[in-house]
């Protein structure tokens, strides 16, 4: 499970590094992105890529109630082209999530841990989401999003038994491109097969992990002591 983030980058360096504009207004840093809260996402429109804002628990557009999305905050990578909440968004609204570490708790006899996960040299990087349009009764329309999860790389496999499908750069683009399983029968398949091999278990050795305070653990609390290594 990923259910906690950041964006410590500003938007302008999201925007140059992913080829978007900016969201104006939009507040960083962020040092403990949680679920129900409007999230940055990049998604492919009409050959373009385009940022927007977006709310963390997919809501399927099929859903008769939003809170759904409450429990929908992660998709396994294992049940992608299965489960309905998943499997439409898979085929045709794939989208990017900038981060640049995230949270996983460890069990211990004391109770949970909480370590940070970032890249060794803490740029930014793209989670592989799925994303939807919801329209409430009056017609509104509600953009979500959910993060994808795969089985943990050697770094994080003693932390828990799973982690946020981090892309590398150069599969980026093939995630988003809207043609890749667009298409029913077997050239359709195949092109989803082809997505399903881009998920995969971070190289550990592009990342570092350290303990961090429980101060974490709060939602609320948003600010460097989110990151501060454990005392």
């Amino acid at each position: 499970m990923c259910g906690r983030y950041t964006i410590l980058h500003s938007q302008d360096a999201v925007a140059e590094r992913f080829g978007v504009s900016p969201i104006p207004g939009l507040s960083t840093p962020r040092y403990n992105v949680a679920p129900s809260q409007g999230v940055p996402i990049i998604i492919e429109d009409q050959g373009a890529r385009q940022q927007v804002l977006a709310h963390w628990g997919l809501v399927p557009f099929w859903a008769r109630d939003p809170e759904i999305g409450n429990k929908l905050i992660n998709a396994r990578v294992e049940t992608l082209t299965e489960k309905p909440s998943f499997k439409y968004a898979f085929a045709r609204r794939r989208c990017l999530i900038p981060a640049d570490g995230f949270y996983e708790w460890q069990r211990k006899p004391s109770g949970t841990q909480p370590f940070y996960i970032r890249r060794k040299d803490q740029d930014l990087f793209a989670i592989a989401g799925l994303w939807e349009t919801w329209e409430a009764p009056d017609g509104s329309p509600l953009i979500s999003c959910t993060i994808i999860t795969v089985a943990p790389n050697e770094l994080i496999a003693p932390l828990h038994d799973r982690m946020p499908a981090m892309l590398l750069p150069e599969d980026e683009e093939a995630w988003l491109a809207k043609t890749a399983g667009a298409r029913a029968g077997p050239r359709g398949d195949a092109a989803l097969e082809a997505l399903l091999q881009l998920l995969r278990p971070y190289p550990e050795d592009l990342l570092e992990a350290y303990p961090v305070s429980r101060y974490v653990n709060n939602p609320a609390n948003d600010g460097p002591l989110c990151i501060r290594p454990a005392e």
